[in-house]
């Protein structure tokens, strides 16, 4: 199944199908015609809903939905984490909601991440009776036409006083085709390494829909700008102001901050500690190119690599493939390896991974940060945010 995943992968990402084995070659008719009946019941879906045959339902508070067009890799859950806890700064209260999917790996690594703060997590399908549960449970304050956002905003420090359980403001994890929903605000998150691909509909392309969507989008996000050339990033704004020129547009980065090893998570580690060591990095993440670049960013001696479909959940027999290729590198090397794993793959499944004992396993924690370019920064997002999110 993991080889068919990456040949899907593959068709839709790369444009020179004379490179293309057999396998791609033989599954090309079938996602075609699978992306056809796609696109017909995402217009079916989307006229539906244009119409008023299906009804679109409104929070009590302020809704910000971060969203993609393209499958894994984007940055949304580090964005939705970003903006909750700038939020959070200037003592609102914010509910990420969040559907779980795959086991629910992104839920479980903002609820560590956010665990003892005002920052409330909501997980499934449902956003909505999610998100009723909670104001049920802690209430709701909607700040839109206060003076409230104006106070805070100009003093950060305010936030810890006036801060409270009540909810006041949703971000939408994964939101842009959750279309029963209204929100107030919608940003688009584009990955920069692979930005559109073949510019297909799923399963033959990577588009959740086409790139028109665009339009809807109140701020787009170009992530890991940082390890993406000036010209690519150039050819990612042409194409996004050509579909909506008046679309500002931020540029974000994934900085890695610490390790923790496996058996202890709450010592905090160097990234040093890698340094002219030699690693295996192991992910099933959406772009697993981003993490291997940002460990050989920190300077070990050698990085080898195992990559896997994202969310996909390690087998006991993908364990003893891993053992195996330690065992090459630790006769090749002559010293163990370290085994590195992003938090994601972590709060998959965090047991099946002490499974490599004697080797060491690090978890790679890493924070997003907005890349200062053109006058865009971190303070000129808050602000976009503040003004779009008045009313």
């Amino acid at each position: 199944m993991e080889k068919l995943k990456q040949a899907v992968k593959e068709i839709a990402y790369y444009r020179h199908q004379a490179k293309f084995s057999k396998l791609h070659l033989s599954l090309i008719p079938f996602l075609s015609l699978a992306s056809s009946l796609y696109g017909a019941l995402l217009y079916i879906r989307q006229s539906l809903y244009r119409s008023g045959f299906f009804s679109k339902n409104r929070l009590p508070v302020p809704v910000i939905s971060v969203g993609n067009l393209t499958w894994g890799g984007n940055g949304k859950t580090p964005m939705a984490e970003f903006i909750a806890k700038r939020l959070a700064d200037y003592g609102i209260s914010p509910l990420i909601l969040t559907r779980g999917y795959a086991g629910g790996d992104e839920a479980k690594m903002l609820k560590r991440h956010l665990l003892g703060g005002p920052v409330k997590v909501g997980v499934g399908a449902n956003r909505v009776a999610t998100a009723n549960l909670f104001f049920e449970k802690y209430g709701y304050v909607d700040y839109r036409g206060s003076k409230f956002f104006e106070r805070t905003y100009l003093d950060p420090k305010m936030g810890s006083h006036v801060g409270s359980q009540k909810i006041g403001a949703a971000v939408l994890d994964d939101g842009m085709q959750h279309w029963s929903l209204c929100r107030d605000l919608e940003i688009v998150m584009i990955n920069g390494l692979m930005p559109w691909g073949n510019c297909k509909l799923l399963p033959l392309g990577p588009l959740r829909e086409p790139l028109i969507a665009i339009k809807r989008a109140n701020i787009a996000v170009v992530h890991h700008a940082d390890l993406v050339l000036e010209q690519k990033l150039k050819d990612i704004k042409l194409v996004v102001q050509e579909i909506k020129e008046s679309l500002p547009i931020f540029y974000t980065r994934m900085t890695p901050s610490y390790f923790f090893e496996l058996r202890n998570i709450s010592k905090k580690m160097h990234l040093g500690a890698v340094l002219n060591a030699v690693v295996l990095c192991v992910s099933a993440i959406g772009s697993p190119y981003a993490f291997v670049r940002a460990m050989e960013k920190i300077g070990p001696l050698f990085v080898d690599r195992f990559d896997f479909s994202d969310h996909y959940s390690f087998q006991l027999k993908d364990i003893h493939m891993m053992r195996g290729r330690l065992r090459q590198l630790e006769d090749k090397f002559g010293y163990k390896p370290i085994v590195i794993v992003t938090e994601k793959d972590y709060d998959r499944d965090p047991e099946i991974l002490k499974h490599l004992y004697p080797f060491k396993v690090l978890v790679l924690c890493s924070e997003m940060q907005i890349i200062p370019c053109n006058g865009c920064n971190e303070d000129s997002f808050k602000s976009l945010l503040k003004e779009l999110l008045e009313v």
